[in-house]
């Protein structure tokens, strides 16, 4: 608990113990009621204060204002009937900052969640000068300069390893506990943790464009999105409570003014003590504080899981979405081009990657790395002459003296070499060693191991229909879409024709059903802003399809859309429940009160009780299922 969690606590059981002292100690006349009023004060002086500020600056009708007047009217009966009876006016009070402290433990667990990101705020960044560390400001830091991060510190900027090697801890920003190396050219991002050596860095971004600040903004800023719910209890709080107000004045002047005209006795005490139970009766804690609370918690629920979502609005968007479309390359994929077969060679499968590595050496080409990993071993360009490359065909050089040829079948065509067709999905290298076919190799974009495991989700879930969109051929796209169960594919595509696509898609969506776009890279942005709902892969995603999303999924795990559609039912599930819920015991208790069928105990279920049960149901909300 906070300090003001704990002192609120410490009140709540003061008022109790006076309460149950005075209860039982022979205490009469003045006395009892200064003791009352003490009690009274002890538990309620903090309301009374924000009540009459509420009137001093024009913000009247509010619960504090509600709470106010009922209690203080109680206190005045109590007085005028010479009843002693205060207990009323206490309890009331006493429940209702029973029913507030709930509430801030629940919006304090939620602000937990989403705050524990603040903690992958670096404080300082190492540069070296003259020697020495010297810890500056991560703001001050240009890019290019070369950072040292030492273990157990946290990467301030996103940059490139120059020197070192070392594992870093992401759970922060990405709820995966599993770390991850780092070693000399590797790109490494902000907010992770150092954990065994040294790592000398050169930042790529400055500290405000780094990926840490951005999610701190977008943590930040995530409260400032309303929702059509939350909009709505707003504007039904704004008509609702001074409905009440006048109608609790009408409910304590009229009927006795009608009873005088029939000449009969007012019975003003009754009717006034009706006004004040009906004014109890009528606070909208329960809508007003458990629908924000509920989106709070489903965001902070959410973002414990790694799932950045920007804003409440997104949070009740997403809980429609019918259609989810990919793009496939770096979402469905992982964008990482690596060799996944070698077919029809005589020659040892390792002596083959060999030769192909060594010939490709001299190319930057994503194909001709992946070769280099599959190869394994450094590179010693001593052993390569002659290296040749035709563009749009492949590579010949001299390895140890043999004559390799490494590339597509125009190519071997082109060398006079026959070679074998490759009925496999991916970019196929054939190989020649000495004018004679040596095999080819197959090279792919591999599938993301739980790619269908996330589709097959996604359906459990109610997604109606997947789209994947991806500008590869459409052999290669039709065979990946087959293989993870997506319901429509098309290939070949421009930024600009995903575009296209998604309007036609969006186009044929009915009544409230919405769509998702799930893409990771800077041509993704386009469609990431038309979607009903962007949703970009954070860790390796583009700054700029980060920005265009509406959620950002921290671990690049497509796993997480149907985790996250799931959150914002329950979510959604939850404000619904607390409105119904609220609604139909106030109006109910409303009329029972206004006919004299309840007293102030009901109406103290009627406010407090309903909203404890309303926020206890909203902190379900931060539970998330595995």
């Amino acid at each position: 608990m906070t300090k003001k969690q704990k002192k609120m606590l410490l009140r709540i059981l003061s008022t109790a113990v006076l309460l149950a002292a005075l209860h039982f100690l022979p205490v009469e006349g003045w006395l009892r009621l200064g003791a009352y009023l003490l009690t009274y004060l002890v538990i309620g002086y903090d309301i009374l204060r924000k009540a009459g500020r509420g009137l001093l600056n024009g913000q009247v009708f509010d619960e504090n204002f509600l709470m106010a007047v009922a209690t203080v009217g109680a206190f005045a009966l109590a007085i005028y009937e010479r009843s002693g009876d205060y207990n009323e006016a206490i309890a009331v009070m006493l429940f209702y900052q029973i029913g507030e402290l709930f509430q801030s433990y629940a919006v304090g667990k939620s602000r937990r969640n989403i705050s524990a990101l603040m903690d992958i705020r670096p404080d300082y960044a190492n540069v070296e000068r003259d020697g020495q560390l010297v810890q500056v400001d991560p703001d001050e830091v240009a890019i290019g300069t070369v950072i040292v991060v030492q273990p157990g510190e946290k990467v301030p900027i996103d940059g490139v390893v120059t020197e070192g090697s070392s594992t870093l801890n992401t759970a922060a920003l990405t709820g995966e506990s599993l770390p991850r190396d780092a070693r000399e050219g590797d790109e490494v991002i902000s907010g992770c943790i150092n954990m065994t050596g040294v790592l000398k860095i050169r930042t790529t971004k400055a500290f405000g464009e780094s990926t840490v600040s951005k999610i701190l903004e977008l943590v930040e800023n995530s409260s400032s999105r309303k929702s059509r719910s939350e909009d709505f209890i707003a504007k039904f709080a704004r008509i609702y409570t001074p409905v009440v107000c006048y109608s609790a004045l009408a409910l304590a002047v009229v009927p006795p003014l009608i009873r005088l005209v029939g000449g009969m006795d007012g019975q003003w005490e009754q009717w006034v003590y009706r006004a004040l139970t009906f004014l109890v009766t009528s606070c909208p804690c329960a809508l007003v504080v458990s629908i924000p609370l509920s989106f709070f918690a489903g965001i902070g629920g959410a973002s414990h899981e790694g799932i950045l979502i920007k804003g409440s609005n997104y949070l009740e968007t997403l809980s429609q979405v019918r259609t989810v479309v990919f793009d496939k390359t770096g979402t469905l994929t992982k964008g990482v081009f690596e060799v996944t077969a070698v077919h029809h060679s005589d020659m040892d499968e390792k002596k083959l990657l060999e030769y192909a590595a060594l010939a490709e050496c001299a190319s930057s080409h994503p194909i001709s790395k992946s070769l280099q990993r599959a190869y394994g071993r450094p590179i010693d360009r001593s052993r390569v002459t002659d290296i040749q490359e035709s563009s749009g065909h492949g590579v010949t050089a001299v390895v140890d003296g043999h004559t390799v040829a490494a590339g597509n079948g125009k190519l071997m065509e082109r060398l006079g070499v026959m070679y074998h067709d490759c009925h496999s999905v991916g970019t196929i290298i054939h190989m020649a060693v000495d004018g004679q076919y040596a095999g080819h190799i197959v090279i792919s974009d591999v599938v993301k191991p739980n790619a269908k495991a996330a589709i097959d989700a996604l359906h459990r879930a109610g997604v109606e229909k997947t789209v994947m969109l991806t500008g590869d051929g459409k052999k290669v796209a039709d065979a990946v879409a087959a293989e993870l169960g997506v319901d429509e594919v098309h290939s070949e595509l421009l930024p600009a024709d995903k575009v296209a696509q998604v309007e036609a898609l969006l186009s044929r969506q009915r009544g409230k059903a919405k769509l998702a776009f799930v893409g990771d890279g800077i041509n993704d942005a386009p469609v990431l802003g038309r979607a009903d709902i962007g949703i970009a892969m954070g860790a390796m995603g583009s700054d700029a399809a980060i920005e265009a999303a509406d959620i950002v999924l921290m671990d690049d795990e497509p796993l997480q859309i149907a985790k996250a559609i799931r959150i914002s039912r329950k979510c959604i599930g939850i404000v619904y429940q607390n409105i119904v819920f609220a609604l139909a015991v106030k109006f109910a208790c409303l009329v029972l009160v206004a006919v004299g069928a309840a007293d102030m105990w009901a109406a103290i279920f009627a406010d407090v009780g309903v909203m404890v049960l309303a926020v206890l149901n909203a902190i379900r909300a931060l539970r998330v299922k595995k």
